[in-house]
């Protein structure tokens, strides 16, 4: 039996499990103790000293966020000691960081921005001096020492959720801060890109390579067909921010919202995400015709995150590797070949954009040999999602008021199988649907891969396929990933197919989305996805028409010549920073 510890705090009388934390005791009766740095499990340091309270009988005031309470404590969360420490901490703080709001992204979402506000500072009473920032602007992933608040955030996500151990301290005293580890450049640094770092910055010190005016100078060019497609996790989250709640942030309000911004073309990345379950399906089933031709087991390749992690750590492994690009790219080089000569076209003036959930598919449309189609690059620009919304007030578009618009054709169809992409072992499911299918010539019940489903950061499952079992692995977070890549090295498990994202969630909790403090919202948002799924007329990628048509009219089958050609990558033809595997 749980012993329960009974205290006071402002006046309220409070019963909670021994060992409870004074700050989540005060929150369990709506008593909101502000912090900074506090991350439930993962960052409880008190770095800040923002959430100091006063306890009856102690002479000095505590951080609430790693001290426990006791039996008769008497706290106050914002007595005028409080109230006066925690305002002084906050000027410290603001006094070593870039306080230009008007131009930050976090501007109106920032944890910072509001105590200041709640604390009624109107000014500053210490000497402002900003550390210097040198950054490589290039990189996707943009750090702003000017802004850092040294919470540590990023260090312990990176550490102990994503195991890569890219943030690290760096100097000393009050010029300690926070830089890339050993000394390297982020460019130098084995980062994933997942993002993960910048969805749990209290601050603006994070953030994505802004991209949106190259976007708009896009559709301002006359001379440009602009294409834009959407991924299946932005639909479940792009709304977050615009206030729309989610029975109405539909994907086909926001394909009427990047019309009413002047993209010639909308379409959706859940066509792709079928096509790549129909060659990424056909070559498993390749390779376990040919067993001892390949590596086992064979890794989805869908996650750029994932990709560069495999690349950087376990580089021996890369082989194992599916060789199918990914949903993005593979939509990319489609647009720039097959839709050009629907349209008739000449495919160097299209300009492709992709609305994603994710960082490292900036990197990933950047890589030089991602350019099959006509020697362009196959996407010409990623926008994350929390882009997308940020142009949709840029263009005072009235979100509440769209009427829901449908997606161009041919490239607009998708599956409940390529919506689920964006859930934790959505690609698994839908590559399992298909493969039954494509084995017996009969579709499965939709649900019956349900078993891969679900938040585990590792979840294993076996399923027979015309009296062949399958074994199955899905991770998503780096920290899982690696410790199931040190199980398959040590020879503890064995699996046939594995699939791996990178962000905790899949692509619904991705470094890319609508950030919320202290909420993770990947949970949420794969049940949308899944419920999109359920109601869905065509649940299985092999019987999308237009992926059926493109196949018919350009491409002939799955693994053919010219699907070689367009749709699958060489891993091998570009590097990542290496360095000793940390086991």
């Amino acid at each position: 039996m749980v012993k329960m510890v009974n205290l006071t705090i402002d006046g309220m009388a409070v019963s909670v499990p021994r060992n409870t934390s004074i700050l989540n005791a005060a929150r369990s009766v709506g008593i909101n103790v502000p912090s900074l740095c506090y991350l439930k499990d993962l960052n409880e340091i008190a770095a800040c000293r923002v959430c100091v309270v006063e306890i009856e009988g102690i002479q000095k005031l505590v951080a609430a966020c790693n001290n426990h309470v006791w039996d008769g404590m008497v706290v106050y969360t914002n007595s005028p000691r409080v109230r006066e420490a925690r305002r002084t901490n906050v000027e410290l703080i603001l006094s070593q960081h870039n306080c230009d709001c008007p131009y930050c992204v976090r501007s109106g979402n920032c944890e910072l921005q509001r105590l200041a506000n709640d604390l009624g500072l109107s000014h500053l009473n210490y000497h402002k001096e900003l550390p210097a920032n040198r950054w490589d602007n290039t990189f996707p992933l943009i750090r702003d020492a000017s802004k850092c608040i040294k919470c540590m955030r990023c260090i312990q996500v990176c550490d102990k959720v994503q195991s890569l151990n890219i943030w690290d301290l760096t100097n000393t005293g009050s010029r300690t801060t926070v830089d890339v580890s050993r000394g390297r450049t982020i460019r130098e640094a084995d980062c994933a890109l997942c993002g993960q770092c910048i969805t749990h910055c209290p601050v603006g010190a994070l953030r994505e390579r802004d991209d949106t005016q190259r976007a708009f100078a896009a559709l301002n060019d006359k001379e440009k067909i602009t294409v834009v497609q959407i991924a299946p996790a932005v639909r479940a989250a792009w709304g977050e921010s615009l206030g729309l709640p989610r029975d109405k942030a539909t994907v086909n309000r926001l394909v009427a919202a990047l019309r009413r911004m002047g993209f010639r073309y909308v379409f959706d990345t859940d066509f792709s995400a079928d096509l790549t379950i129909m060659e990424e399906g056909s070559e498993f089933l390749q390779r376990l015709q040919n067993r001892d031709d390949y590596a086992w087991p064979m890794f989805t390749s869908c996650c750029p995150g994932w990709v560069r992690f495999l690349k950087s750590q376990y580089p021996d492994m890369v082989p194992n590797l599916s060789t199918a690009k990914s949903p993005q790219q593979m939509f990319g080089a489609v647009t720039k070949s097959y839709f050009a000569e629907i349209l008739g076209v000449d495919p160097h003036k299209i300009f492709s954009v992709s609305v994603m959930p994710c960082l490292a598919k900036k990197q990933e449309a950047a890589i030089e040999v991602m350019n099959d189609a006509c020697g362009d690059p196959d996407v010409d620009l990623v926008l994350t999602t929390r882009e997308v919304d940020r142009m949709i007030r840029a263009e005072h578009i009235d979100v509440h008021a769209l009427e829901e618009e449908a997606f161009d054709s041919p490239l607009g169809v998708g599956t409940g199988a390529g919506v689920i992409f964006g859930a934790t072992g959505g690609v698994m499911e839908a590559a399992l649907r298909s493969a039954y299918y494509l084995v017996t010539g009969e579709n499965p019940k939709p649900d019956a891969f349900k078993d891969v489903r679900g938040l585990e950061g590792w979840k294993e499952a076996t399923f027979e396929i015309q009296g062949t079992p399958i074994r199955v692995a899905v991770a998503s977070g780096l920290g899982n990933t690696r410790r199931l890549m040190e199980a398959i090295r040590a020879g503890k498990v064995q699996y046939d197919f594995v699939e791996i994202m990178a962000c905790p969630g899949g692509c619904a909790g991705g470094g890319g989305q609508p950030i919320h403090e202290a909420q993770e919202l990947a949970g949420v948002r794969g049940e949308v996805l899944y419920g999109l799924d359920a109601v869905n007329n065509l649940r299985f990628s092999h019987e999308n028409p237009s992926v059926q048509r493109l196949y018919s009219d350009y491409l002939m089958r799955p693994l053919s010549h010219r699907a070689h050609d367009l749709l699958h990558t060489d891993h091998n033809a570009w590097e990542m920073p290496l360095r000793p595997r940390v086991k």
